[in-house]
C-alpha cells in the first residue's frame, strides 16, 4: 500500500500533527508512507525513520502544480489529509487517489468525521476523530520531533559560553508574532526580576521578531538568546531547563516536545483550541472554567485582557507548582 500524508504547516500546527503523523507510521509499517509538506518544515523530519518527505513551496500557481502532478504520479492508494484547508481539498480531489481521509464531512474525503468542523474542539482532538473514521486509535498527546546528537552538542557549547551548567535555567518567550501584539503579556520583565532573585537564571528565547525586546529585557536580567538556536536545538535546550514560560506562540509548541512543562499566558485567544498538547494544566488564564485563582470578582471579558494577570500572581502560581524543584536548586 501507498500511503500519503499532507501537512503542509504552520509551525505549531505541524508540532500539533507530530503524534498522529507517529501514529501513522505505526500503522503503516508495511507501508510505503510519505509526508507532503512545504520547505521550512522538511527538516523537521529528516531524522524519522520510514517516513520519506516531498516538499514543495506553499505560494503560487506553478508550485501548486508541481505538488498537484507529484501526488498524481505517485499513485497512492490512500491520502491522510492533515491539513484540510481549500489548497489540500483540491490536491485531494484531483489527485485520483481511492481513499481520502480528511476533516471535514464533504467532497471530496471518502472517510471524515461525521460531523462539520467549525473550530470546535482543539484540532489534535480532531485528527484523532479523523483518524477513529478509519478505524485508528487515538493518538498519545504528546508532541514528539526527535533531538540528534550534533543538536546536544550545539546546545552544550552554547551553555558553556554562557556558564549555564548545574544552573537553574528558566526559559521564556516574551514576544509574539507582530501582528497580534495584543497576544503578549507585559509583565515578563516584573516576574523575571523576582525569578532571578532566587537564583534561577532567565534565557529570553525567539527570533527576529522578538530581538528587539529581548535585547531590553535582557538589558535588566537573564540572557538574550535571540535566533541562537534551530527548532531543534530549542528542544535540546528545554531538556536542559526546569520549565518554560511563554505567550501562546511557536515557542510554546516546540519546547512541548522537551518534556518540560511549559506554562502559557492566554487571553485574546481561546486556549481550548490553541494550548501546546499535553499542556493543558500549565494554561495560565483568567477564564473562569480554567483560572488557577479564584475569578469571580472578574468580568468574563476580563479574561481577554493579559494585563489583568499580574507578575505576583504568576510568581505565586510558579512558586506553588515548583516548590520542591526551586528549593533544591537554591
Amino acid at each position: 500500500m501507498k500511503v500519503a500524508i499532507i501537512k503542509f504547516g504552520a509551525l505549531g500546527d505541524i508540532i500539533i500533527s507530530t503524534p498522529v503523523i507517529k501514529k501513522l507510521i505505526k500503522v503503516h509499517a508495511n507501508d510505503d508512507l510519505y509526508l507532503l509538506t512545504s520547505p521550512p518544515f522538511a527538516k523537521l523530519f529528516e531524522e524519522w525513520q520510514d517516513l520519506k518527505v516531498k516538499y514543495f513551496p506553499r505560494k503560487g500557481f506553478r508550485a501548486s502544480l508541481q505538488s498537484l502532478c507529484w501526488l498524481r504520479k505517485q499513485k497512492f492508494d490512500r491520502v491522510y489529509d492533515l491539513q484540510s484547508n481549500d489548497r489540500s481539498r483540491i490536491f485531494c480531489s484531483l489527485s485520483g487517489i481511492k481513499e481520502k481521509v480528511g476533516n471535514h464531512n464533504r467532497f471530496p474525503y471518502t472517510h471524515h468525521p461525521g460531523d462539520c468542523y467549525t473550530g470546535q474542539n482543539h484540532i489534535f482532538d480532531r485528527h484523532n476523530q479523523v483518524l477513529n473514521s478509519v478505524g485508528i486509535e487515538a493518538a498519545e498527546a504528546r508532541p514528539w520531533l526527535p533531538v540528534p546528537e550534533t543538536a546536544h552538542q550545539s546546545v552544550n557549547r552554547w551553555m558553556d559560553r554562557h556558564k549555564l551548567n548545574n544552573k537553574n535555567m528558566i526559559l521564556m518567550h516574551a514576544g509574539a508574532s507582530h501582528l497580534h501584539p495584543e497576544k503578549r503579556w507585559p509583565h515578563f520583565l516584573e516576574l523575571a526580576i523576582k525569578l532571578s532573585a532566587i537564583n534561577c537564571e532567565i534565557i529570553w528565547l525567539g527570533a527576529d521578531d522578538d530581538a528587539d525586546l529581548n535585547m531590553k529585557l535582557a538589558r535588566e536580567t537573564g540572557i538574550d538568546a535571540s535566533n541562537s538556536f534551530s527548532i531543534i536545538e530549542l528542544i535540546a535546550l528545554g531538556q536542559r531547563a526546569m520549565f518554560a514560560l511563554t505567550n501562546d506562540s511557536g515557542p510554546m509548541h516546540v519546547l512541548s516536545c522537551a518534556g518540560i512543562p511549559v506554562y502559557a499566558l492566554f487571553g485574546p485567544t481561546n486556549w481550548r483550541r490553541n494550548h501546546a498538547i499535553g499542556q493543558q494544566e500549565h494554561v495560565i488564564s483568567l477564564d473562569k472554567n480554567n483560572s488557577s485563582w479564584d475569578v469571580n470578582d472578574y468580568k468574563e471579558t476580563d479574561a481577554d485582557n493579559l494585563d489583568l494577570i499580574s507578575a505576583e500572581m504568576v510568581y505565586s502560581l510558579l512558586l506553588k507548582e515548583m516548590r520542591t524543584s526551586l528549593e533544591t536548586r537554591v
